[in-house]
């Protein structure tokens, strides 16, 4: 298999991760403004990132969890927003992991500290963006009530914050536990973005 064709095999499968972690790992929270969730997807969105770069990442999440959003009546209308903040989870995360650490070079150590540093910042962008932009798309594109766009921005600051520590915690262990033996029989070099 070549790489271009490794490479978009594994964008779809870490889609299709995300949607089943987003769809089948969810637990939902209706608010006045709108429903958010407690879920696993962000976990396969940075897993991507980590594994693939941030733009095949990013894809891969927003992808999956769109697809997600489009097939549930409760979230359709507000798959746009997912698909713009779970791309852009994906390249934070690549950028710092493939950009500023080359954690594809990195082992022990260096390479738990980097990857979770990555993490942590692809998460940070979520646990940043997703409040401040679901405030403004609910109340600007979809035409809710301030207070209602408010109470909604409220519950998703908490369940964003309780995704992103999931998602640090189980996507640096699952990549830190792959990493070893991807590396070894040259998966890695194959999938991980050039310097």
């Amino acid at each position: 298999m070549n790489n271009k064709t490794l490479k978009i095999t594994m964008i779809g499968l870490m889609a299709a991760l995300c949607y089943v972690a987003f769809t089948f790992m969810q637990i939902k929270i209706p608010t006045p403004g709108g429903a958010t969730s407690f879920h696993l997807g962000n976990t396969f969105c940075v897993l991507a990132a980590l594994l693939l770069g941030g733009v095949p990442g990013g894809v891969a999440g927003a992808i999956g969890m769109g697809i997600g959003d489009l097939l549930d009546p409760t979230y359709v209308i507000v798959a746009p927003k997912t698909i713009i903040l779970k791309l852009g989870i994906g390249i934070v995360t690549g950028l710092v992991a493939h950009k500023v650490f080359h954690i594809q070079r990195l082992e022990g150590k260096k390479l738990y500290q980097a990857v979770i540093l990555s993490t942590i910042a692809g998460m940070l962008f979520n646990v940043v963006g997703e409040p401040i932009f679901s405030y403004f798309y609910t109340t600007f594109i979809l035409g809710a009530p301030e207070k209602a766009a408010k109470a909604l921005a409220s519950w998703n600051a908490i369940t964003t914050s309780i995704n992103a520590i999931l998602a640090v915690i189980i996507s640096s262990s699952i990549y830190i536990a792959i990493a070893p033996r991807l590396q070894k029989n040259g998966i890695l070099k194959q999938l991980a973005p050039k310097d």
